[in-house]
């Protein structure tokens, strides 16, 4: 587990690095297959955009189905460069707080810098890690995240941190990658550049719901629900021709969801 979060916190420190000169591509992606992305221009029309903040990362836009409020404190895991971070400020207003959390020095280090270019005084971004949240406990009153927690090891850790954190009647919703209809061969499992796209360590969808249920949320929901094709020359790189007409025939797809629980 450990490997696997070198090697997510090494891609993602890199894209932030890399920032300024190119986006990355939206979560499900590598660098060399712009079709794999799942946002495109859509956050362009979301009020409380910052460009400098989109990083082409993504697989949903969870604040258009939040039901954030004004004046709530709201909680991004996984904030990257603050693009969420930065719509939801927008609409809890002046009397509210937004937290972003990231496992990324280098994304943490960008969000603060396009906090403080844009004047932004009801933001805040920490460094730590979801399965073991640096937030009080009960001081939130939404979760938000964009495809990240497919890339936590520890998934039922994660939903339980969630949990925690939430005030009572306290509500999450996240965009995210599931599986449906079957697994994924195993060479695209264990393949680390996949995995930091966001699709190698996808879970089966209702293993994801269950494991939402098991950390005692209530009224669990998918919003929202779209199959993501995977470009062919992305599955060529790690599968035989035989092992790619396999995969293709074997009814597998991967999902982008968006979900959501009340504490």
């Amino acid at each position: 587990m450990e490997v696997l979060k070198t090697q997510v916190r090494e891609k993602y420190g890199e894209i932030a690095s890399q920032a300024s000169e190119t986006k990355g591509c939206g979560c499900g992606c590598s660098p060399s297959s712009s079709e794999f992305s799942m946002i495109g221009d859509e956050y362009n029309k979301v009020d409380g955009y910052v460009a400098d903040a989109d990083l082409g990362l993504g697989c949903g836009i969870p604040t258009d189905l939040a039901g954030i409020e004004e004046g709530q404190t709201v909680l991004d895991l996984g904030s990257g460069a603050g693009l969420d971070v930065f719509v939801a400020r927008k609409i809890v207003g002046e009397k509210g707080h937004v937290i972003g959390v990231d496992m990324t020095p280098e994304m943490i280090e960008k969000a603060k810098k396009n906090a403080k270019k844009h004047g932004f005084s009801n933001t805040e971004f920490i460094l730590g890690d979801i399965e073991a949240l640096p937030v009080d406990s009960g001081t939130v009153d939404v979760i938000i995240s964009n495809c990240v927690l497919n890339l936590v090891p520890d998934k039922q850790k994660a939903f339980a941190e969630m949990y925690r954190v939430l005030k009572p009647g306290g509500h999450f919703t996240v965009s995210d990658i599931v599986l449906s209809g079957g697994d994924l061969p195993e060479a695209i499992q264990k393949a680390a550049e996949m995995y930091v796209g966001c699709v190698s360590g996808a879970m089966q969808q209702d293993e994801y719901m269950n494991a939402i249920a098991a950390a005692n949320f209530q009224d669990i929901a998918t919003l929202k629900q779209r199959t993501i094709p995977i470009p062919q020359d992305e599955l060529e790189k790690f599968l035989s021709h035989e092992e790619v007409e396999a995969f293709q025939s074997s009814g597998t797809e991967v999902l982008s969801v968006t979900v959501k629980g009340i504490r």
